[in-house]
């Protein structure tokens, strides 16, 4: 994996206004400075941290895929120990659930809101740029997954924000009616053009594995 600090950007603070298709509901939120991982975490990065590969051998610089959000609060962690850092999530009765410690340094999920803020850059468009020159997606993968980098990133620095995998975050979907769901964002290789946005919200129980949801990492900033 190399060191993972390098590969890590410092998202400024700002203000983002999320919404909701099915509720037609909007709300704004300020963020405060973070650090987001250039890249989705990788094939080569997971297996060094957990000892596992979910995905065939050779595909070191695939997104890693086929992880329930589970799995990447586990990896958080797991990664926060190694790296010597306070881990970010106190998993709870049996890993029934988990609290998140916000004053944590270690590695964490982005919440929905980071993770919105740090994909349109500054910018106020459903997309950081043209589709494809910027993700994979329906249009233009093939039907199979790319190496993580291979369009061109966002104003930020911030690689495959849309397409390729869609990225686990924090925060639930929607308690009152779905539950424990969590939140899915930016979109993934086998995706239609319209999922491939920065406003796009979708959900899945967090024991869910497929092969187009991956995630990236976050910190907190001192």
């Amino acid at each position: 994996m190399g060191d993972l600090e390098s590969d890590m950007v410092t998202v400024p603070a700002g203000r983002v206004t999320l919404s909701d298709r099915r509720t037609e509901r909007s709300w704004a939120v300020e963020v405060t400075a973070f650090r987001l991982s250039a890249f989705p975490v990788t094939q080569e990065g997971y297996a060094e941290v957990t000892g596992h590969r979910p995905g065939a051998a050779g595909r070191e610089r695939l997104p890693v895929e086929g992880v329930s959000w589970w799995d990447a609060v586990r990896f958080c962690n797991a990664l926060s120990l190694r790296d010597g850092l306070t881990p970010a999530y106190h998993v709870r009765g049996g890993g029934e659930a988990v609290d998140w410690d916000a004053g944590a340094d270690g590695y964490r999920l982005p919440t929905e809101a980071e993770w919105e803020h740090a994909c349109r850059a500054g910018g106020t468009g459903p997309r950081y740029g043209r589709l494809d020159d910027i993700a994979w997606y329906r249009g233009n993968a093939g039907d199979r997954i790319h190496p993580v980098g291979g369009k061109q990133p966002n104003a930020w620095g911030l690689y495959d924000m849309l397409g390729n995998v869609w990225d686990w975050c924090w925060d639930l979907y929607d308690p009152e009616v779905y539950g424990t769901y969590r939140v899915l964002r930016g979109g993934g290789w086998s995706d239609e053009h319209w999922s491939c946005r920065a406003s796009v919200r979708r959900r899945s129980h967090p024991t869910f594995r497929i092969d187009d949801v991956g995630f990236r990492l976050a910190r907190t900033v001192p």
